[in-house]
């Protein structure tokens, strides 16, 4: 390698950098989501007022919630074109974000960080060195509060264990089979093909894993971008729930809870059978390793507490009862299924049909107020948290911030809002916006973007909406992919925008109006 290599080399610490990662927006690391977790599972949660993302990627999630929700908000990536990005939509919200593109080594030194009541790490852990994950724990122990939180997501076994070789080929290929010089996608594209045409080759290894085929076949459509960052990073560790017990315990950290809030219900992860066996192990510890053997788990997402304190029964029904929530999705549009390890399960109408005509209208409405207005005989206050935990785990329903959070966040939302809106002028990346009510970020698609920036120039019909748009997809030669394949005349991209412009006005339009996306 010649110079200019090993500085590369040296800055990146083996992790991939030529290319950016994904645009995503992670709700496990919203403030409000965490403490409602925290408190259900009957523990004390701080106000969050301090919160920091280590390892932030593109910096959607930690601007979202720095322009709606009420914390300040520290962060790093180690990679600049990444950090730029999210410099430069802090600085275009004038959120309280303060966000650099120093590694692990030089963030984690820096004397002028406070306190942290909440530190949240999402698709980092699995892919840092041992000497950067020392020095997570080490930042965690000195800088999260007594009584702060930890939200953590990692690849684990057993769901990863029969993986470890196809990704071992696949970044061994990359690193020794690739033309020289050839870029990070070609480099995916070609190991990816190498192993389907290995795989089809009648070898033991996939007689012994049948299921690694399909997952070849799936690396083929997933999008490269994060494939890069899942499979092609020099370190790459997954570990058992055990191993993160022991690491994060020495930085005095409890665990409390899943952040998927759907794995908080057996029923529909685990058989009665297996019900009964994990509830005869009282140790915690144990209790989560058996039951990751038993859905397989292959990603876990976790919330820890420094120093956990049980709260009495009676201040969690009070906290419970004061939490407001909210629909985020047309009613029309909730789903009445629910996906856990055993696959779909059907949501009980009598419960949940009451209780989504009630938020129906998309305001924040307390647990109380819920509970007074559903019939107690058949809904008891239980069965209505449980109902609300599943539709915020599913993403239609999110839980509300005070009404002076809510009108503090109102103008950084609407320039954060308002930059992305321009953005999705050239591209599909981002697909969420910020809300000042639930202080968190809605999905909202990219012609429905485009519809709201028509009406904000004076569009005032599907008709012109759709043509508006059309307009600017035209003139960067794009064309909409539609169920049945490329549509390739005007009027037929023309109609399958009207469509989506009479949808946007039917009913999605209100629930953004709502929740103060625009």
């Amino acid at each position: 390698m010649g110079k200019g290599d090993d500085v590369a080399a040296d800055w990146t610490s083996g992790y991939v950098a030529e290319i950016g990662y994904t645009y995503g927006y992670y709700r496990e690391l919203n403030p409000l989501v965490a403490r409602l977790a925290i408190i259900s599972a009957g523990y004390h949660a701080p106000t969050i007022t301090s919160a920091c993302e280590l390892g932030f990627g593109q910096g959607l999630s930690v601007n979202i919630h720095a322009s709606a929700g009420a914390a300040s908000w520290y962060g790093t990536d180690f990679n600049p074109a990444q950090a730029g990005f999210a410099k430069q939509l802090a600085a275009t919200s004038g959120a309280n974000a303060m966000l650099y593109d120093q590694d692990f080594a030089e963030f984690t030194r820096r004397d002028d960080l406070p306190e942290f009541d909440f530190i949240g790490l999402h698709g980092i852990w699995s892919w840092i060195s041992a000497a950067n994950q020392s020095l997570i724990v080490d930042f965690i122990h000195r800088r999260l509060k007594v009584g702060g939180i930890l939200y953590i997501s990692y690849n684990t076994h057993p769901g990863w264990s029969a993986s470890v070789p196809l990704r071992h080929l696949l970044t061994l290929h990359s690193e020794l089979m690739a033309p020289l010089g050839s870029n990070i996608v070609t480099r995916i594209d070609d190991a990816i093909n190498f192993a389907d045409s290995l795989f089809a080759l009648d070898s033991a290894f996939v007689a012994a894993n049948p299921s690694m085929a399909e997952r070849v076949t799936k690396l083929k459509a997933q999008n490269r971008h994060y494939l890069a960052h899942e499979y092609f990073n020099r370190d790459w560790t997954p570990v058992h729930f055990s191993e993160m017990a022991t690491t994060l315990t020495s930085a005095k950290l409890t665990y409390v809870c899943s952040a998927n809030l759907i794995d908080h219900f057996d029923q529909v992860n685990l058989n009665e059978k297996q019900r009964k066996f994990l509830g005869d192990i009282s140790n915690p510890i144990f209790r989560q390793t058996v039951r990751d053997l038993m859905v397989n788990q292959q990603f876990r997402r976790d919330y820890w507490i420094k120093g956990a304190r049980p709260l009495s029964a009676l201040a969690r029904r009070e906290l419970l009862e004061a939490q407001r929530v909210a629909l985020v999705l047309p009613r029309s549009l909730v789903p009445m299924a629910i996906t856990g390890a055993r696959g779909d399960a059907k949501l009980n109408a009598e419960i949940y049909t009451p209780l989504l005509d009630l938020l129906a209208d998309n305001r924040p409405k307390s647990l109380k107020q819920l509970a007074m207005a559903l019939p107690a005989d058949k809904i008891t206050p239980q069965q209505l948290l449980e109902a609300l935990l599943v539709l915020i785990g599913g993403g239609a329903v999110a839980p509300v911030q005070d009404d002076a959070a809510i009108a503090r966040a109102r103008q950084s939302c609407q320039q954060l809002n308002g930059f992305v809106a321009s953005q999705s002028l050239a591209t599909n990346d981002i697909q969420h916006w910020a809300s000042p009510v639930t202080g968190s970020g809605i999905e909202i698609s990219r012609f429905d973007q485009l519809f709201i920036a028509a009406c904000a120039q004076g569009e005032k019909t599907p008709e012109d909406w759709s043509r508006s748009v059309w307009k600017i997809l035209k003139s960067q030669n794009q064309k909409i992919v539609a169920t049945n394949g490329v549509l390739n005349t005007d009027d037929e991209n023309v109609d399958h925008l009207l469509t989506e412009a009479k949808s946007f006005l039917s009913y999605k339009g209100d629930v953004f109006k709502a929740l103060e996306l625009y």
